[in-house]
């Protein structure tokens, strides 16, 4: 190599490390107005209030309740029939090559979905249309958790479990349901996570709050929102009917509750202060109780028929030790099934029997896998 050669080298170096620092000065510049852009945005954010102009209240809505953008579902009342439901909104609905009932909508060829727009979501909001929104996405994700909470005792089951996210740092919102018979509970996450773990996030938060609330009982295991870890084939999986829709808070329902079980004054603003849940602290709470056995339903392991021969050889899972002071004996009876007397057992112990109790539904899990719908089939059997 001859002096020019190494001299054009050194220049040519020379110009790659200028247009490095000009590129890293561009980027320090575009992170300061990506900051500035983020902050504005948070800050006008906290501000949304009752008196904040449409606009802004339907993005905010938003970027809480997402699911499919690209369908979503309108409820329906029929005068004669009496039958009430919530079906898909599709541009061919009961036009020439719509073939309902013969063929559902999720098996027709023929279907057009119509997708989410501000103006649906103001029509819903306005009282127009009854809005429900699919949160499991196609690739099997979700941008929130919902749990519904529909018996007699629907006050005090989602007061505890309101509590339990308080006490595990959750951040959740606490929705009275449109029929005013019940609640939804929302969790919201900061980017969109699996099905799976949503739903792991529920089983371990219901059963944390089985330890203290045994009352519940097992059957509402199954109304986590989404409904499945996997996408049906041809379906959408189960929705879930979005609040604050007029015609229901005029009842004063579908309205989001204090923990007094009061409506707040001042329901955007509310919304505008509820935090997401950060994926980091999902993951750890997840890993965690799987360690510690601490999540239900119970999952099914496809080899437990294999080993239906030996049941001694299965493992037992090996649960935290009850702190709690126990009876000294408990009382059993044996006839046409086995009854425990649990006056006096701590809510911890009645659980734990509970779980004992439970065990896997291998149809759900097998439906599951084929892609088939579950909605006809229990998460656990008692």
């Amino acid at each position: 190599m001859n002096e020019t050669s190494l001299l054009t080298l050194q220049n040519e170096i020379a110009e790659l490390e200028q247009l490095l620092a000009d590129k890293k000065h561009q980027l320090k510049e575009a992170q300061t107005v990506l900051a500035k852009q983020a902050a504005e945005s948070t800050a006008t954010q906290n501000q949304i209030n009752n008196y904040s102009p449409p606009e802004t209240k339907i993005a905010l809505f938003r970027s809480l309740f997402k699911g499919r953008e690209d369908v979503y579902a309108k409820r329906f009342e029929n005068a004669k029939t009496g039958k009430s439901g919530y079906q898909p909104v599709c541009r061919n609905k009961w036009t020439i090559v719509c073939k309902k009932p013969k063929i559902n909508c999720g098996s027709c060829t023929q279907r057009s979905f119509e997708s989410i727009t501000d103006e649906v979501i103001r029509n819903h909001l306005a009282g127009l249309i009854v809005m429900g929104v699919y949160p499991l996405l196609q690739n099997e994700t979700c941008h929130f958790l919902a749990v519904d909470f529909d018996k007699e005792a629907w006050r005090e089951d989602a007061k505890a479990f309101m509590d339990t996210c308080k006490l595990e740092g959750i951040p959740a919102a606490l929705e009275r349901s449109r029929s005013g018979n019940g609640a939804h509970i929302w969790i919201f996450f900061d980017n969109p996570i699996s099905a799976t773990k949503a739903r792991k996030l529920g089983a371990f938060l219901m059963t944390r709050t089985l330890d203290r609330r045994p009352e519940i009982g097992l059957d509402s295991f199954d109304r986590f929102f989404p409904n499945q870890d996997t996408m049906p084939k041809g379906g959408f999986g189960n929705l879930i009917a979005l609040p604050l829709q007029k015609e229901a808070r005029a009842k004063n329902h579908s309205l989001f509750l204090d923990e007094n079980m009061v409506p707040y004054a001042d329901q955007w603003a509310f919304l505008a202060s509820i935090k997401l849940m950060d994926e980091n602290k999902l993951n750890t709470l997840i890993q965690n109780a799987v360690q510690r056995y601490e999540l239900l339903p119970v999952s099914y392991d496809s080899t437990e028929a294999e080993d239906e021969a030996k049941p001694w050889q299965r493992k037992s899972a090996v649960l935290p030790a009850i702190t709690e002071p126990l009876p000294q004996k408990v009382e059993i009876v044996l006839a046409d099934q086995l009854y425990i007397n649990h006056t006096g057992l701590p809510p911890v112990l009645r659980n734990r029997i509970l779980r004992l109790a439970s065990f896997a539904n291998p149809e759900f899990y097998q439906a599951q896998r084929m892609r088939l719908p579950t909605w006809n089939k229990l998460h656990i059997t008692v």
